[in-house]
């Protein structure tokens, strides 16, 4: 079983890996209309199609069939559009009078990528269809599925490549799942379509309500945690705050006036200031912790018991992971973000899966390919340029990734998401300046993957 959203995914990286749009939409055209002969023969059919894929569908299994289609509108999607100019039949607009004339009306008006109301004309063609007693056949998902309703009332669904999650016998009819030829390798590949998992902020939202992250950092090192800082805000993330000892605050302030800078007293982290954290944390919905914070014995100490008693969705990076291996708590929200070193630290020879597992966290393997895992999925995130080996890349991942968790992401796809975007961003950056990047170049490229993207 897969959630919409994940389908939605999955199709979108086939594309990615160079599966084609059109060849998945020729094969759940070809399979519709070969179940459908198989169970019903050759009954008079219309195909009711909406103007996206789920309508490209309805048009390529309608040409195999020969059998006539009804449409609401001129098709918007490019595969859906060749779909179409393909039929031999001359298609009509849709009126609810004509269902009479037909045994059998298969439905692919809506398909997994709706929510919220179904507004008219679609309203109106579900509720009389609804009311017609036809013999209704439901292309992947019936349409109004996933909404507040209402839905099509099908008697099968024919569904592509997997059960989807809240499909049943009474909302579905006789589910019927049928492959199209989508590679279990694709599942694996972070690609363009997680770009899905983005959480858009509502059009009424206002200032905190899309992210408020804190960062833990800075003492010894200055830039790590200002980057990022700068790459969470570049992902999205309304609010960042970084608590740094007093000594580089206005060193750090000084990057941009985008961040709120706290100071701590002295030039480290120490045990004295875990009270005041915890206190700053109850206006956060993520911590990051970590970057430039040093070894220092007394910041290790801090490390430990800061983690020990956040409640907060953590990010540890860079100098906390040295700190916490072999101290990770039980029954926390954490996900680490090592290099091959600072994972050998926390786990030894251990696969990360395993690792993962033990923990009850996610871990985000940086490498030539990032490897993503939860202990139960494992994903791959092949975006990025040998160029990114420059110093602070790493705090750009960290900082993107903590953007998309206090905008509501879970830790797993933020992790997945955040290396993809890092990825891309650096590509971006390495069309610029080749091997002569920076961390900050990737940061300003963040927002050019973003809006070409989304």
């Amino acid at each position: 079983m897969i959630s919409l959203l994940d389908y939605r995914v999955l199709d979108a990286n086939s594309e990615f890996i160079g599966i084609s749009t059109d060849k998945l939409m020729s094969n759940a055209g070809k399979e519709l209309a070969n179940t459908i002969l198989d169970i019903y023969g050759r009954k008079k059919i219309l195909f009711v199609c909406g103007s996206g894929n789920n309508g490209g569908d309805g048009f390529t299994a309608a040409r195999i069939l020969g059998a006539d289609v009804a449409y609401f509108k001129y098709p918007r999607t490019r595969q859906a559009i060749k779909k179409f100019r393909e039929l031999e039949r001359k298609p009509i607009i849709y009126t609810s009078k004509m269902l009479n004339d037909y045994d059998i009306v298969v439905d692919c008006v809506l398909g997994t990528g709706i929510s919220g109301d179904i507004k008219e004309p679609y309203k109106g063609y579900i509720d009389f269809v609804n009311k017609s007693k036809k013999v209704v056949i439901a292309c992947d998902v019936p349409s109004g599925f996933g909404s507040s309703g209402p839905v099509i009332k099908a008697d099968i669904t024919i569904t592509f490549h997997d059960i989807k999650e809240g499909m049943n016998a009474e909302n579905c009819g006789n589910i019927i799942v049928v492959d199209i030829g989508i590679p279990d390798k694709v599942s694996e590949i972070i690609g363009r379509g997680d770009m899905l998992r983005y959480p858009l902020p509502k059009s009424d939202s206002y200032k905190g309500q899309n992210g408020r992250l804190i960062i833990i950092g800075g003492g010894p090192y200055i830039g790590a945690p200002a980057l990022a800082g700068m790459a969470a805000l570049r992902t999205g993330a309304d609010l960042v705050h970084i608590i740094t000892p007093e000594t580089v605050k206005d060193v750090i302030a000084s990057y941009s006036p985008s961040l709120i800078v706290h100071g701590l007293p002295g030039d480290h982290l120490a045990v004295e200031h875990v009270d005041s954290i915890m206190d700053v944390c109850q206006i956060a919905d993520v911590m990051l912790i970590g970057p430039g914070l040093g070894t220092n014995e007394d910041t290790v100490r801090s490390i430990r018991e800061i983690v020990k008693r956040c409640n907060l969705p953590m990010i540890i990076d860079a100098d906390g992971i040295s700190a916490i291996a072999g101290h990770v708590p039980t029954g926390k929200r954490i996900l680490f973000t090592p290099h091959h070193n600072e994972f050998y630290k926390l786990a030894g020879n251990e696969k990360p899966s395993i690792v993962a597992l033990k923990l009850g966290c996610v871990i985000v393997l940086k490498g030539h390919v990032d490897t993503i895992t939860d202990g139960e999925k494992i994903r791959k995130n092949i975006t990025g340029t040998p160029a990114m080996t420059v110093g602070g890349t790493g705090d750009v991942l960290a900082g993107i990734i903590s953007g998309l968790i206090s905008k509501g992401m879970n830790l797993f796809d933020a992790g997945c998401l955040g290396a993809y975007i890092c990825g891309k961003a650096g590509e971006e950056s390495f069309n610029k300046f080749s091997y002569g990047l920076t961390a900050t170049d990737v940061i300003e490229n963040i927002a050019r993957v973003l809006q070409r993207e989304l």
